[in-house]
């Protein structure tokens, strides 16, 4: 950089420093300024301008890829099979495939009653069939009255006294596990009717919808037997049972010779309820029927 010092009269002897090259540099600009880009385009030099944000708008581009629920393919109905019980498949149309049905209800309630017909149904329509049994609590000679194709029914037995209640019931959801993995049977039980309720509420809501995907767009019908209702909402129907009063005349068959506290049951008088169902597209009121459940020995 160059300076040069310049005095003058009215400075009273104070010295000057003047740049030259900013000098320079300033009479340049002057004389010949340098054009800007917002000059030469002031259209695409234009500072962006913010926009508003619209509350309740898809201001992000991610949100405005979202398909909205309006637009969704309506999921076709799943088939329905028969249950074996006519007043059953009256109220609920039927067990419908490629979904989880929960059966519940106290003892002596008609759970057995209902799995039995619904194996009965499946094995004449030449289905095979598989129960998983938490308890060994499956009768074979009233499986053998009830109709079941036996060779076309997979009895799954988990219950062993030498296992503890965790060990048998990782045993069941293991070998459930396989069973809708290998594919292949038109219907699979789960048997937890005799399990206690604080039991079976160790099965995780993970498991639960596990099954429901894997059970689904397959033509499999999942049944759950149980105390009361565990898998939530992972179940596409779900139907509670209760035993009614006995009528007189079929609380006993007494003889003149047999004692008087002696009563033989016959028959059982069975009410179901409709609680909750998926399947419609519209909300189903709870509502119930009655049917009756007789004995092997009674015909």
């Amino acid at each position: 950089m160059s300076s040069a010092v310049f005095s003058t009269s009215a400075a009273q002897g104070r010295p000057f420093i003047f740049d030259e090259e900013s000098i320079a540099k300033k009479s340049v600009a002057k004389i010949c300024p340098q054009p800007t880009g917002i000059e030469l385009f002031p259209e695409t030099h234009r500072p962006p301008q913010k926009v508003p944000r619209i509350p309740g708008a898809f201001n992000d581009a991610r949100l405005a890829a979202i398909t909205p629920a309006s637009q969704l393919a309506i999921r076709p109905a799943p088939e329905m099979v028969s249950s074996g019980i006519p007043a059953l498949d009256a109220l609920t149309g039927g067990l419908p495939r490629g979904c989880l049905t929960e059966i519940c209800g106290p003892a002596s309630s008609g759970r057995t009653t209902v799995l039995l017909s619904a194996l009965a149904s499946a094995t004449q329509a030449g289905e095979f069939c598989a129960v998983v049994d938490a308890n060994d609590a499956l009768d074979p000679q009233s499986i053998a009255a009830a109709r079941v194709d036996l060779d076309r029914l997979l009895w799954v037995r988990c219950g062993d006294n030498a296992l503890t209640e965790n060990q048998a019931l990782e045993k069941l959801l293991r070998a459930t596990d396989l069973l809708l993995e290998s594919g292949g049977f038109g219907m699979i039980a789960l048997d937890l009717g005799d399990l206690p309720p604080q039991t079976a509420r160790r099965i995780p809501l993970t498991t639960w919808f596990r099954f429901r995907r894997a059970v689904e767009h397959t033509p499999t019908v999942l049944l759950a037997i149980e105390r009361q209702s565990i898998a939530g909402s992972c179940s596409s129907l779900l139907i509670n049972l209760k035993s009614l009063k006995l009528p007189r005349e079929n609380r006993a068959t007494n003889s003149p010779s047999s004692p008087a506290h002696a009563q033989l049951l016959t028959q059982l008088e069975i009410s179901a309820e409709l609680v909750r169902s998926r399947l419609e597209r519209k909300p189903v009121r709870s509502a119930g029927i009655a049917f009756e459940s007789r004995t092997a020995w009674a015909g």
